[in-house]
C-alpha cells in the first residue's frame, strides 16, 4: 500500500531540491547547448554520475550559483522578519551583491548598484532600459513559494510578485513568480500542478495571461 508523503518532506524537497538542481546546473552555466548530455548520457544499470565542478566561473563540486544564494536571503529574512518585509530583503541583496560575489545577473546587480531605495531602484531601471524580464526573480522565489503556500492563491501570488518587483521591474517577471508560487502551492498539498496551470492563469494579470498562456501550453517549445 502506498503512504502519502507528509507536507514537510515536499517542502524539504522543495527546497533542498531547488539547491542541489543549481549545484549540478552550475558548471553548464553559460555553456553551448548539451554540454550536459555529453558529460553524462543517459545513465545505464548500474552506472553512477558525481556533482563536477569547473565551468566559467570554475564552481567547486556542488557549489550553487548566485540563486541560491539570493534564495537564502529571501528565506532567512522571512524568518527573522516573521514575514515579508520588502525593505529588509532589498537590504540583504544590496549587501550581499556589494560584498562581490563570484556571480550576478546583469539587471540584479544594476538595480541593487543603482544606489536608489528600495520601492523604487527596480521600476525606475525598467521605465530606462525597458529590458527587465529576465528570469533571476524567479530563480530565488523557491522559499517564499513554500512560505505563503499555507496562506492561499492571493496571497502567495501577491508575494511572489512582490518580491520579484524589488529587483525586476517589468511585471511580466511577476507574474511567471507568481504563476510558479501557485503550481508550488498545489504541489506541496500533494494535488498535481499540471492540472492547476488554467486555473493559476486564470489569477495572472489579464495584460500578461495570453504571454503565459502560451509559455505554459503543452505544445511550447524554446525553439
Amino acid at each position: 500500500m502506498a503512504t502519502r508523503m507528509h507536507r514537510s518532506h515536499r517542502v524539504a524537497g522543495a527546497l533542498v531540491g531547488s539547491a542541489v538542481g543549481d549545484a549540478l546546473g552550475a558548471p553548464f552555466e553559460f555553456g553551448p547547448p548539451r554540454q550536459f548530455s555529453a558529460r553524462f548520457p543517459s545513465p545505464t544499470r548500474g552506472s553512477k554520475t558525481e556533482m563536477c565542478g569547473g565551468g566559467s566561473l570554475d564552481w567547486e563540486p556542488g557549489e550553487f550559483t548566485d540563486d541560491t544564494q539570493m534564495a537564502l536571503l529571501v528565506a532567512t529574512s522571512l524568518v527573522e522578519r516573521g514575514g515579508l518585509d520588502e525593505a529588509d530583503v532589498f537590504e540583504r541583496f544590496s549587501a550581499w551583491a556589494a560584498a562581490g560575489p563570484p556571480d550576478i545577473g546583469n539587471q540584479t546587480r544594476a538595480v541593487l548598484g543603482s544606489g536608489r531605495p528600495w520601492d523604487v531602484a527596480a521600476a525606475e531601471h525598467f521605465s530606462r532600459s525597458g529590458h527587465a524580464a529576465g528570469n533571476g526573480s524567479l530563480m530565488r522565489t523557491t522559499p517564499a513559494a513554500i512560505r505563503f503556500s499555507r496562506d492561499g492563491r492571493e496571497a502567495t501570488m501577491d508575494a511572489a510578485r512582490r518580491i520579484s518587483a524589488l529587483t525586476h521591474g517589468d511585471p511580466s517577471a511577476g507574474e511567471g513568480c507568481a504563476i510558479f508560487h501557485e503550481l508550488m502551492r498545489v504541489a506541496l498539498n500533494g494535488a498535481d500542478p499540471l492540472a492547476a496551470i488554467p486555473s493559476a492563469l486564470d489569477a495572472v494579470a489579464p495584460e500578461h495571461r495570453e504571454r503565459w498562456t502560451t509559455v505554459l501550453a503543452p505544445s511550447w517549445t524554446p525553439a
